[in-house]
């Protein structure tokens, strides 16, 4: 099955299946694949799948507009391992193997000796560094092309064919087929190295006439028979680096009779080892194969020549490099993860920690009241430990909000009912930290189709944020103003915060905390919906504005960072779009009148 894999921006490390008919591609809810992608359109394109398994991307006339492999188009047809760029996503395109692809472990062998009398053997050997392509004609190559011409179309449709993906499954079935392009064989494999046991295991195989079976007779060659390997040599192409030539003569002295190739139809044989840049990866075998019925006529032609053998082993070392690459990619991939896993751990931990701190000293102010029979000192130790019990409360539930994928609720509802819930639920917390907390709610204000809990999570985080900046600047305030004893000053120092929402039929519900805090510079306006990334010190999580986005995308909506009218303090809104209508960047620079 064809797929995307987003490398790059807020969905990096999804993996999408394409199925059906039309896949779409947006940031609406209601899209197939979902982008949490401001700079992606609600509707940015549709991918058709024909029903031999083609994938067509077709532009939907998007605001920023779809590249495929850094080229703006409208419609364009996707090859495995094209890179997408929608918005500020890079997805990365992988479709399924070719119909003759073959399961590689059900179908090659490595044995060590036959059961029937053996007659192969090495005809001729050759080292990597000795792959100078020297090829002759074959029936898709033009008959007045020269060598060089030949050897050039050679490399540049390796380079090519080895350069356009990052998925391994791929890259083998290309480069098995750009062999059979070139050389008259009628099957092949590769095979890899384990990187546990060091072994070298099947990892692909292809037949030229399987795809004439799938009604499930085999192949006049009967090609579809499983593959069976030396282990003598393909021990010796390992060990010794060299690419060999195989024939059923039985007359080579360094290999017995039954330690060659064990495949009862196979005249001819070439095996390459896959030499990368440090090690060998693999090696790469391909045979001709003759039914036992058709071995009676023995003035053959031979198929592979010396020729053959070099061309083969030149592909092999640049199929080499571009797996390693693969390696490589895979392995940093994988390094990053476990880089994030290890920040978020150990950010986790330390924010729980000092939860855990504040829990431990409120049950040692009960603890001690008790024993004292002094009820202010159990009230005191029980406001601490049922605010730090808030606290991790909270950001078990960012936690799962962050990190699970999930489609809002969606309920028609009075959207100033979920505000004036939060209003409520953080007057007590405003009142402690002196901070005066008001709310202007629009009247008449039509239902919203929206996720409730989900919305409110997003509205209680910008309000904490608001409430916890305000009051730490008017602290900062206060003390400066100690020290000038200035009026003005003592007015200013006074910590506010509205909320208000509003309706327009244009743009949708909108719901605005404004506070006179220290305010967002502007270098800042995207860096703070970055995961952990808090101004808070050691009392935030940074991941709250995470949160606050990641709901709003998940609604077809936004969030945006305003600059309040009188310049001072910072406006986070939130948008709910009427349906049709389009959202912009997460993070804008407007002016709040």
């Amino acid at each position: 099955m064809a797929s995307l894999f987003v490398v790059r921006g807020r969905d990096q490390g999804k993996h999408f299946p394409l199925s059906g008919d039309v896949v779409r591609i947006g940031r609406d809810k209601s899209s197939t694949i979902q982008l949490l992608d401001t700079e992606a359109s609600r509707s940015h394109a549709e991918i058709h799948i024909d029903p031999g398994g083609r994938c067509e991307l077709v532009d939907l006339e998007s605001s920023n507009g779809t590249l495929v492999n850094g080229l703006k188009v409208r419609r364009q047809r996707l090859a495995s391992g094209d890179r997408l760029e929608i918005g500020g996503s890079l997805l990365i395109f992988t479709s399924t193997g070719p119909p003759n692809a073959m399961d590689a472990a059900h179908g090659v062998d490595i044995v060590y000796q036959s059961h029937q009398t053996d007659g192969s053997r090495i005809v001729s050997s050759i080292a990597p560094s000795s792959g100078t392509l020297r090829i002759g004609p074959s029936h898709n190559i033009a008959p007045t092309q020269t060598d060089a011409d030949r050897s050039l179309e050679v490399m540049y449709r390796t380079a090519i064919a080895v350069g356009r993906t990052d998925d391994l499954d791929q890259l083998l079935n290309r480069i098995l087929w750009l062999v059979f392009d070139w050389v008259e064989a009628d099957r092949g494999c590769v095979m890899l190295r384990d990187n546990e046991t060091g072994q070298f295991q099947p990892a692909a195989r292809c037949d030229r006439d399987s795809e004439n079976e799938s009604d499930g007779s085999r192949g006049e060659n009967g090609s579809s028979q499983r593959i069976s390997i030396s282990r003598t040599i393909l021990d010796f192409v390992l060990e010794q680096k060299e690419g060999v030539r195989t024939s059923d003569a039985s007359d080579d002295v360094r290999f017995d009779s039954a330690a060659s190739i064990v495949s009862a139809g196979v005249r001819e044989a070439i095996c390459v080892p896959l030499q990368g840049r440090y090690d060998i990866v693999g090696a790469l075998y391909v045979d001709t194969y003759t039914a036992p019925t058709q071995m009676i006529a023995r003035d053959y032609a031979p198929r592979f020549t010396d020729d053959h053998l070099r061309l083969i082993t030149a592909i092999g070392h640049q199929a080499a490099l571009a797996i390693e690459d693969t390696f490589y990619y895979s392995a940093l991939v994988q390094g990053e993860r476990l880089a994030a896993m290890g920040q978020t751990i150990a950010t986790l931990s330390h924010h729980i920690k000092n939860i855990l701190q504040g829990i431990r000293g409120g049950s040692y102010l009960i603890e001690a009241g008790l024993q004292r029979d002094d009820t202010d000192a159990v009230r005191r130790g029980w406001r601490i430990v049922d605010r730090n019990q808030e606290r991790i409360s909270n950001l078990v539930l960012d936690m799962l909000t962050f990190s699970k994928e999930r489609t809002p609720q969606c309920v028609d509802a009075d959207l100033n009912e979920t505000v004036r819930d939060v209003f409520e639920l953080m007057q007590p917390r405003a009142a402690e930290l002196d901070v005066t907390l008001t709310a202007s709610l629009a009247e008449s204000m039509p239902d919203a189709s929206f996720d409730p809990d989900a919305f409110h999570r997003a509205v209680l985080n910008l309000v904490t944020n608001a409430i916890d900046a305000t009051s730490e600047q008017v602290k900062l305030r206060l003390s400066e103003e100690s020290e000038g004893d200035s009026e003005q000053g003592a007015t200013d120092a006074v910590a506010r915060v509205e909320i208000s929402t509003c309706y327009d039929a244009a743009d949708g519900w909108t719901v605005d905390v404004v506070d006179n805090g220290p305010g967002v510079a502007e270098q800042d306006r995207q860096k703070i919906f970055s995961l952990f990334e808090s101004r808070k010190g050691s009392r935030g999580t940074g991941l709250g504005l995470p949160v606050s986005a990641k709901i709003m995308q998940e609604h077809g909506g936004e969030i945006q960072v305003l600059t309040p009218a009188s310049g001072i303090g910072s406006c986070f809104r939130l948008r709910l779009p009427t349906a049709g209508s389009d959202t912009g960047e997460i993070a804008s620079h407007e002016t709040l009148h």
